[in-house]
């Protein structure tokens, strides 16, 4: 990480090495070859990302604001290590490619548990449940792939693209519940807070997402 940070997403195994005081064949002891690495490097990333968004997205909050903490432990890590993002995004370690795709991992992790989140909603205000999943893919790419713009433009804090992609969701979500004769106070906790979990095994762990 530290070397990432130094050397950026084109970071060679030589410049791990030197960061960590070791040799190369030492550094290969503990990984296989760099993919190896870069699996490691990913799955201690999504380890970050979770420890961020997790609370977030489970905070007993009202709507917006619940909205806005979710989307800023995103941007605030992508902020912090944006290298590590780059790296992963473009699955190139060196000069190989990798096959292991943690960000389209990851997403599908994060829309599986959004999807989940907005089915138990939507069921609780007598809505059609079976919108969730499109819903949850749409926002997670919009998150993506406005932090990917933001990351290489930088023309606005974190706090104004997080406050605009709140405004932007809060207002389909006010949107479509207008539309089925449900008012929502955007700045009143709702009855029900669901608790969400993300793993990337959600298999191994009852009742995780």
């Amino acid at each position: 990480m530290r070397a990432l940070a130094l050397h950026g997403p084109d970071v060679g195994i030589d410049q791990i090495a030197a960061e960590a005081g070791v040799t190369k064949p030492v550094l290969y002891r503990h990984f296989a070859d760099k993919a190896d690495l870069f699996v490691a490097i990913g799955q201690y990333g999504t380890e970050l990302l979770f420890e961020k968004l997790i609370p977030a997205m489970n905070s007993e909050e009202a709507p917006v604001p619940r909205i806005r903490k979710s989307l800023d432990a995103f941007f605030s890590l992508i902020e912090e290590h944006p290298n590590v993002y780059r790296l992963l995004a473009r699955r190139t370690f060196g000069d190989r490619p990798v096959e292991s795709d943690i960000v389209a991992e990851d997403k599908e992790l994060i829309a599986t548990a959004v999807a989940r989140l907005l089915g138990d909603y939507l069921r609780m205000l007598r809505m059609d449940s079976g919108a969730a999943e499109p819903w949850a893919h749409g926002l997670v790419g919009l998150a993506h792939n406005t932090a990917e713009w933001w990351l290489e433009r930088r023309s606005m804090s974190r706090e104004s693209v997080v406050e605009y992609l709140t405004q932007l969701i809060w207002a389909a979500i006010e949107g479509i519940t207008r539309q089925h004769g449900i008012v929502l106070d955007p700045n009143r906790p709702l009855e029900m807070n669901k608790v969400v979990r993300l793993s990337r095994n959600p298999a191994t762990e009852p009742g995780a997402v």
